[in-house]
């Protein structure tokens, strides 16, 4: 039986527990920072973002020889001048062949190599590895020449191909880490199941891993799309007639020794900035997350 000293005893024990400590209530100083200690410092960086911009509009919409920092009254001028007179239907067309093609070349090779560097193990994957990281510190136009001597030795000179297989070499080291990386991350156990249930390795990859490879495989595109489609020295020194000519070389066109037209320059930047900002636009939620997850190993 439990006597009436054990019965008292029990609270006394209980109380003797010691208690979670609790919050001391501070904060720490960027917690108790006002507001408008961070929104200013933003707001005075966005101006400095948007400013360039809304120059560019400003000289793209105003009509010619005016001085108004509003652009009125609108004019679209600019935009037709340079769209036909100066042949920017051609040039766009010329970049976004350019451009797509590039980023399927690059996908589909870096999606083969980064495989490779990802599942198989081989005797020179290190220093494979380390040509590639060490090829990212060669500029492009220390090998114009050379390429150029490859293509004239080809007949590719004056041809988008020309181009396309430039751009294409220049962007693979970089995809090929990415992808390879991003493999990583899939378990190779997903494969292995799939080997079980009777699929071999390339219906496996399709069916298994490339399904998870889709952030991956937007970043990598979306670079060597938006690279190909700014690139100016290599359509600059491959290309020669004005019809093959791409939208980097065109806005060069615009410049002169005596004078620049800057309402022509400004409509012809708009164009070019569209497509690259469309890109963005629509690809912003799987571009940061196809890079941060192939920039780890999982």
């Amino acid at each position: 039986m439990i006597t009436k000293e054990a019965t008292a005893v029990a609270p006394a024990v209980q109380r003797t527990v010691p208690e979670p400590p609790r919050p001391t209530g501070k904060r720490r100083a960027w917690d108790e920072a006002p507001r408008w200690q961070i929104y200013l410092p933003l707001s005075i960086y966005l101006v400095f973002t948007l400013i360039p911009f809304y120059w560019i509009l400003l000289f793209a919409l105003r009509p010619a020889g005016s001085t108004s920092l509003v652009p009125w009254p609108v004019t679209f001028d600019h935009f037709e001048k340079v769209w036909t007179d100066r042949s920017f239907g051609v040039y766009f067309e010329n970049s976004l062949y350019v451009g797509v093609a590039t980023l399927v070349m690059t996908t589909l090779v870096a999606l083969a190599g980064g495989y490779a560097l990802a599942r198989f193990d081989f005797k020179v994957k290190q220093g494979f590895m380390l040509a590639l990281l060490c090829s990212q510190f060669v500029p492009g136009a220390l090998l114009l020449v050379p390429l150029f001597e490859i293509f004239a030795e080809l007949q590719m000179i004056n041809s988008l191909v020309s181009v396309i297989i430039a751009e294409t070499v220049f962007q693979l080291p970089l995809s090929i880490i990415l992808i390879s990386n991003f493999i990583k991350n899939v378990p190779y156990s997903l494969e292995e199941a799939a080997w079980v249930d009777g699929c071999n390795r390339f219906t496996a990859f399709r069916i298994v891993v490339l399904p998870l490879l889709r952030p991956g495989l937007i970043a990598v595109g979306s670079f060597a799309f938006v690279h190909s489609w700014n690139h100016f020295l290599f359509a600059l020194m491959f290309l020669n007639n004005q019809d093959k000519q791409t939208i980097p070389v065109g806005l060069n066109t615009l410049m002169s020794a005596d004078s620049v037209d800057l309402g022509a320059l400004a409509a012809g930047g708009i164009i070019a900035a569209v497509p690259v900002v469309l890109v963005f636009a629509f690809i912003q939620k799987w571009l940061i997350t196809g890079f941060s997850a192939g920039a780890v190993k999982g």
